[in-house]
């Protein structure tokens, strides 16, 4: 398995926005070949004294973290499905309805080494 993981800020207002929108993501997202997909709202995050959540996406009041994630079957297929996805035209679309600040998420991508309980 292959995971890409995310930070974002997100104005606390833009809650159902950022909903509409990760809704719409999933789905093309699972046609191209992701398996599982987490949305998280920020609810407990601890202030760190060198870093934390909201600081390494300089949140800003009035935001929230969204914690998200996706699991491909491989970085294959996540390489090809997000190829996919930019050459059709999906990304263009999608990106007239983001409602929060791109250039401060924070993403990658992993390779698990150990997983319990799947």
């Amino acid at each position: 398995m292959y995971i890409q993981g995310f930070l974002t800020p997100v104005p606390e207002d833009a809650k159902d926005a950022y909903l509409a929108l990760a809704q719409k993501v999933a789905a093309k997202l699972t046609e191209v070949g992701v398996t599982e997909l987490a949305e998280c709202w920020e609810e407990d995050i601890a202030d760190g004294k060198l870093t934390d959540f909201r600081m390494a996406v300089k949140a800003e009041p009035g935001e929230k973290v969204v914690f998200s994630w996706m699991v491909w079957p491989d970085k294959a297929t996540a390489d090809a499905g997000h190829e996919k996805m930019t050459s059709d035209g999906f990304w263009d679309d999608a990106m007239d309805e983001v409602p929060f600040d791109g250039r401060r998420m924070v993403f990658g991508g992993f390779t698990p080494i150990f997983t319990q309980g799947r």
